[in-house]
């Protein structure tokens, strides 16, 4: 991991720059990454939508603009039909490309949209990452992936049903704004999970130790890491992962599974 990915995501959540620890993670499969290059193309976005803001700043008039500009003048989409391309997941090919999957599409949103001073969070809805204006009593969503679609709670629960294909009753945890490390996260589990089908351990290793920086807690990437070190052939590290998630976890279901790896590794 660059030093820069370590400073960044070590400090507090509400001063972690997203737009910065989005492009240093990138910076790690680019390395000749300009990250200022890539600041500069977002301020510039910024500074193009505000001369067309409207004189009413009712937000939904702001959405209408910024959607204008991302998706119609500047061609900004989802990425129908290459989900799973790793490029998807860094914020420079997405400006580059003006490409992505929902998480880095929003994320291009919220960047705008605070340079604008117009203040949103990320939702993460399973499955589906949204976004929505940061203001008390206004509960609609913005879907980066789908043109800035506005929705309402209704919608949000109609579109999880879809994806599940079964009925699925909306819980407050669905519609929770997101914090900095958690978005994070949750953009570098979609990088592990691509990786994982592509059988690229190596950079699968990568990920799951940058998750692990965010959250040194979260006992189950722990365990994927200690399963990878294993397939990797690095036993002490993977021993050490394993041991700890027992620990942490004695009853697991997959306890047997792993306490069979540590014997096969003698410990």
């Amino acid at each position: 991991m660059c030093l820069a990915t370590y400073q960044e995501i070590q400090q507090p959540d509400e001063q972690i720059d997203l737009a910065k620890a989005a492009l240093y993670i990138a910076q790690e499969e680019y390395p000749d990454l300009d990250t200022a290059e890539y600041l500069n193309a977002l301020d510039t976005m910024a500074s193009e939508v505000k001369e067309c803001l409207p004189d009413s700043q009712y937000p939904l008039r702001i959405i209408q603009t910024l959607n204008q500009y991302l998706y119609a003048d500047l061609g900004f989409a989802g990425n129908q039909t290459d989900y799973y391309d790793p490029c998807n997941s860094f914020l420079n090919d997405v400006i580059d490309r003006r490409m992505g999957i929902p998480i880095t599409l929003a994320l291009v949103y919220l960047e705008i949209a605070r340079r604008i001073d117009f203040p949103m969070v990320g939702v993460g809805m399973p499955g589906h990452f949204l976004i929505r204006p940061d203001i008390p009593d206004m509960e609609i969503f913005v879907d980066a992936f789908n043109r800035g679609e506005v929705m309402f709670a209704e919608d949000c629960e109609n579109q999880l049903s879809q994806m599940f294909q079964q009925p699925v009753s909306l819980r407050p945890e669905f519609l929770a704004p997101v914090s900095n490390r958690q978005f994070l996260a949750r953009m570098l589990t979609n990088l592990k999970y691509i990786y994982l089908k592509q059988q690229n351990l190596a950079k699968s290793l990568a990920v799951v130790e940058r998750i692990v920086l965010l959250f040194p807690g979260m006992i189950l990437e722990v365990r994927d890491r200690g399963l990878l070190y294993y397939q990797l052939g690095q036993y002490p590290q993977a021993a050490d992962d394993l041991q700890s998630y027992l620990v942490k976890v004695p009853d697991a279901e997959d306890a047997v599974v792993i306490r069979r790896l540590l014997a096969e590794m003698g410990n």
